[in-house]
């Protein structure tokens, strides 16, 4: 095309959910929900409303990897347990700082009461997967160094336990969790090991094109789900990769590096039924853990985001921060 003049092919929208992101095909993205625009600051110094300090930092500049850190009040030298979470939104939007996310980790760190560390890893498109499984595990490998003593990172070296880290996450988050958790027992981190003590995987994305159990077997439903895994991955990864289904890879999922796994869902969530398959999948591929699972009436996918002060959305609240602090 001439200078100034717009490729015709260029405004072609490749992928579209509306109100929350278009791709073109071009490569330009748009997205409405989750951006750099609508965020809101940490609070280094405390926040009276959640009764934490938060602040943004750099994990491993070498690997580009940031994130916001959440610390309630503690007593000098107290050890406190490590979650690593991961938020939401397809693999294509969101950040730590978007308002309900904020909201969330800030809670979550003051009910458990954990040091939280959310990762601001890469978004698809334009860094389709696994780029965020790659940051998710740079991410946690730079947490627990950062526990050490002489740790890079003043909050964790103070109060991080890295004898207690959980990996937490919701919807996407939670996929990205669970693949961590897959990637740590395979590589081990040195000096560190092959198990964290936790996965908390929160109304997670999975998915397959077999249905499970009262999945509705609509093409066009089921293709919005398999369409976004294929956006965010660039088409690398078939809808029933191990990534994003684990049921495939009994053989990797009973290799789940971590002693404990929390399951949430609720009875109308999108992946209510993948939730329930995986609480009973898990035991049966052969892994040696302690599986616990909450499964809220009535409620829609990650509605505790968006309703954070509802009687069930405090009550699952309760249910995470009690696994954390069992971690």
């Amino acid at each position: 095309a001439k200078a100034g003049v717009m490729d015709p092919g260029s405004d072609i929208i490749e992928y579209e959910r509306p109100g929350v992101v278009r791709v073109y095909k071009s490569g330009r993205v748009e997205r409405f929900d989750g951006t750099d625009t609508n965020t809101v600051p940490p609070c280094p110094s405390g926040d009276p409303a959640y009764g934490v300090a938060s602040k943004d930092v750099v994990l491993d500049a070498s690997a580009n990897i940031s994130a916001r850190l959440y610390i309630p009040a503690a007593e000098p030298g107290k050890k406190l347990p490590v979650v690593v979470y991961f938020h939401g939104g397809g693999f294509l939007v969101q950040t730590p700082a978007s308002p309900f996310y904020h909201a969330y980790t800030a809670s979550l760190a003051a009910a458990a009461p954990a040091v939280v560390v959310s990762v601001n890893y890469r978004l698809a498109p334009e860094d389709r997967l696994p780029a965020a499984y790659d940051d998710a595990f740079a991410a946690l490998k730079a947490v627990v160094a950062s526990c050490r003593p002489d740790g890079v990172e003043p909050w964790l070296a103070a109060h991080g336990d890295a004898s207690r880290v959980v990996l937490a996450g919701d919807s996407a988050g939670g996929n990205i969790a669970h693949n961590t958790a897959i990637r740590l027992r395979k590589e081990r981190i040195e000096g560190y090991g092959d198990g964290v003590s936790g996965v908390a995987l929160l109304h997670s994305y999975f998915w397959g094109t077999e249905q499970v159990g009262g999945e509705p077997t609509d093409a066009a439903y089921r293709g919005e789900f398999e369409r976004l895994w294929d956006v965010a991955c660039g088409s690398q990864f078939g809808p029933d990769h191990p990534y994003i289904n684990p049921a495939t890879s009994p053989g990797e999922w009973s290799q789940l590096g971590c002693g404990r796994v929390l399951v949430t869902t609720a009875e109308l969530c999108w992946f209510v039924d993948r939730a329930r398959a995986y609480a009973e999948g898990i035991k049966a591929c052969g892994w040696d853990g302690e599986v616990e699972f909450h499964e809220t009436k009535g409620e829609e996918h990650v509605y505790f985001l968006f309703k954070s002060g509802c009687d069930n959305a405090v009550k699952e609240l309760a249910v995470v921060a009690d696994f954390v602090g069992r971690c």
